[in-house]
């Protein structure tokens, strides 16, 4: 049987700070989201005495933790505590990924023309230079306007627009932004009968998803230009964008179309900490029940889950990358 271990540890202001117990971590990270995020309940009292963790862990605090079994710890979540707060009878620290960073304001600035690696590297530069951007979707703006935003803000502008996978690798101090289900990390295989205690996945077939998009822009003179790709006769989906350069609509569009119409799992299985698998993972899915749906997955979203109940992830598979 695996013994649990665990490691969490807060730096503030120089002053590192290790926890003795906790009650819960819930721990929460997606390519579809530009933040991972990590909830670390404590109870109370410990040994009976009363948890103040006030000046040792408060808002903008370091925080890293790693878990495992038997002493094999991986680093499961890096980032900054975002708030502490007292419920129904335990104490909730609310962590976020280094998007906590980018919540600030930035200068406002008329690009003419830019792109969204331009406008990333703005953002970095404005709000902390030790990291590095890691962009390889390069999509262009006739005009971008940044006006009373933070930097969140106009991240939040770039992924609904482009359609990109935007996040941060806050242990690197990386700022990803890609294609969808285009940024590869590890490998981890699952057997629906030996690894998988339960599942909600339900296979979807391209060839019954049928779907056309249109994305449309209006350009610097007022005239609305748009792209269509997709499966005539399907379900139409149109998008609006900004002053996107017109070579690049169809970029946008083809990256909206991965997401809707490939060969996918929807839905999520629940296993255990071994293997470890995080999002941008390709998993090995074998079915014994379901052979012709074995084949390599895409890992869109984590969730970590570590109490006395066990250690277990909840992990949402995406698009079929090979068999």
């Amino acid at each position: 049987m695996y013994n649990i271990n665990w490691n969490i540890r807060f730096k503030t202001e120089g002053i590192n700070y290790s926890l003795r117990t906790f009650e819960s971590i819930d721990i929460d990270c997606s390519v579809d989201n530009l933040v991972d995020t990590a909830v670390i309940t404590l109870p109370e009292a410990f040994m009976n005495d009363v948890f103040n963790i006030g000046k040792e862990v408060k808002r903008g605090s370091e925080v890293i933790i790693k878990a495992g079994y038997d002493g094999e710890l991986q680093t499961e979540f890096v980032g900054y505590v975002l708030d502490v707060v007292n419920n129904d009878n335990s104490l909730k620290i609310n962590c976020e990924d280094a998007l906590f960073l980018f919540r600030k304001e930035v200068k406002d600035v008329e690009l003419k023309p830019t792109s969204v690696p331009k406008i990333a590297q703005l953002l970095i530069d404005q709000i902390d230079s030790s990291y590095t951007l890691v962009c390889d979707y390069s999509i262009s703006y006739e005009k971008f306007v940044i006006h009373q935003a933070t930097a969140y803000d106009v991240l939040k502008k770039i992924t609904e627009e482009t359609k990109a996978n935007i996040y941060f690798d806050t242990e690197k101090k990386e700022l990803h932004i890609h294609a969808p289900y285009t940024e590869k990390g590890g490998e981890a295989i699952y057997s629906m009968q030996r690894n998988v205690e339960n599942s909600s996945l339900e296979f979807k077939k391209a060839i019954d998803r049928k779907v056309e998009v249109t994305v449309e822009k209006t350009n610097l003179n007022g005239k609305v230009e748009s792209y269509t790709g997709g499966t005539t006769g399907g379900d139409k989906i149109t998008l609006k964008v900004g002053s996107i350069a017109t070579a690049d609509l169809k970029k946008i569009a083809d990256a909206e179309l991965i997401r809707r119409s490939a060969d996918m799992y929807e839905g999520s299985f629940d296993t255990w900490a071994i293997p470890f698998v995080k999002p941008t993972y390709s998993v090995k899915i074998k079915d014994e029940d379901y052979p012709d749906q074995d084949g390599k997955y895409y890992v869109v979203g984590v969730s970590t889950s570590i109490s006395e109940n066990g250690f277990k992830r909840t992990v949402k598979p995406g698009i079929k990358l090979s068999l």
